[in-house]
């Protein structure tokens, strides 16, 4: 019987990454989120036909970059097209970013909320939408997907065996001109990172009761809410569904900088898009498939989930931080022992989707 499971498994597995390799998918329902999904998987976006979005953020590793999901040690940015290129950051999830607000300041809090991206520079103020403006971004960034121009883009749509649903979508005409054209594919991608294919809601936590819970899921859920819901909210916010497990506001939690990635000054975060007084605030991200993200942090410094953990509550012993200037007083100290830290990792492993 359990040969006969672990054949159903694999033969599952298999089904379903032949499926997303053949760019289909059960879950893409409308036009516009199935030629995003085209547009998502589609190598021919960087010059040398080698990567799409997929490469940084696949479904096998919660829409986190896969490589440094497979070896969180020593991979902790996305490498570039070229095979050599490296970020200065590690990759974010695609998955739950889309309910994250245009960029601007809440003026009773003092607070930055929203935008794209670890510093929010794709505020969303252009295209009224953080995530297309960040869909835009890598096929043209010189260390990522290196295409040469927007119109280089435009015209691999125009040859494509997918450019019928596109006019179907956008119209006859509506590759003619280019800026405008750009501006619709970064649409198309954001419209299919919030689908049910990649932004889901199925985890332990959205489908069982709370009584379906074991004791150390309970017990971390209690701790959690106690130490981590003001930046991780468990309310639905943001015309989400359900819970998003972030406030999409910014903060510096003290993360020391990555000896792996070499920089000739720190890396200030919000502050370079908005400002100095915000300087080493990165974006609190969501913790839904938090499991599956590593490594953790905007520079990728902590490879297990549990030394992420142990840096929140206490991060005397990591080092100095990047930034001192802004550091937050909310984690750090919050004198949680070993086996709480523990109950609150069960308590995270309930937020993987396709429970």
């Amino acid at each position: 019987m359990m040969k006969k499971l672990t054949g159903i498994l694999v033969s599952s597995l298999f089904l379903i990454s032949a499926a997303w390799a053949a760019g289909g998918s059960p879950t893409v329902s409308s036009d516009i989120e199935k030629l995003g999904m085209r547009l998502y998987n589609d190598k021919n976006m960087s010059f040398n036909g080698t990567q799409s979005c997929r490469n940084c953020h696949h479904h096998f590793s919660g829409f986190a970059d896969i490589t440094n999901h497979l070896d969180p040690y020593t991979n902790f940015v996305s490498t570039g097209a070229d095979g050599v290129s490296k970020g200065g950051r590690n990759a974010p999830s695609s998955a739950y970013a889309g309910f994250s607000p245009i960029l601007a300041l809440d003026e009773a809090s003092g607070e930055w909320v929203g935008g794209m991206f670890w510093d929010g520079r794709a505020a969303g103020r252009d295209l009224g939408d953080p995530l297309a403006e960040q869909a835009q971004g890598p096929p043209l960034n010189p260390v990522e997907m290196n295409m040469p121009s927007k119109a280089s883009v435009i015209n691999v749509i125009r040859t494509s065996d997918y450019v019928n649903l596109w006019i179907r979508v956008f119209g006859k005409g509506s590759l003619d001109d280019v800026d405008a054209a750009y501006d619709k594919f970064g649409e198309a991608i954001a419209a299919y990172e919030r689908s049910t294919d990649i932004t889901k809601f199925t985890s332990k936590f959205d489908t069982v009761l709370e009584t379906d819970f074991t004791a150390a899921e309970q017990a971390g859920k209690t701790l959690f809410q106690t130490n981590c819901s003001s930046c991780h909210s468990m309310e639905a916010a943001f015309d989400s569904p359900a819970p998003l497990f972030t406030n999409y506001r910014y903060a510096n939690i003290g993360v020391p900088a990555n000896p792996g990635i070499p920089s000739a000054s720190a890396d200030v975060g919000l502050g370079a898009v908005v400002g100095e007084s915000q300087n080493g605030k990165f974006k609190i991200p969501t913790l839904r498939n938090i499991a599956l993200t590593a490594p953790y942090s905007h520079n990728g410094m902590f490879p297990t989930l549990m030394e992420m953990l142990q840096f929140i509550n206490d991060r005397s012993s990591f080092g100095d931080p990047e930034v001192a200037a802004t550091l937050s007083n909310a984690v750090g100290s919050l004198g949680l022992s070993q086996a709480e830290l523990e109950q609150i990792e069960a308590f995270l492993l309930t937020l993987t989707d396709d429970y």
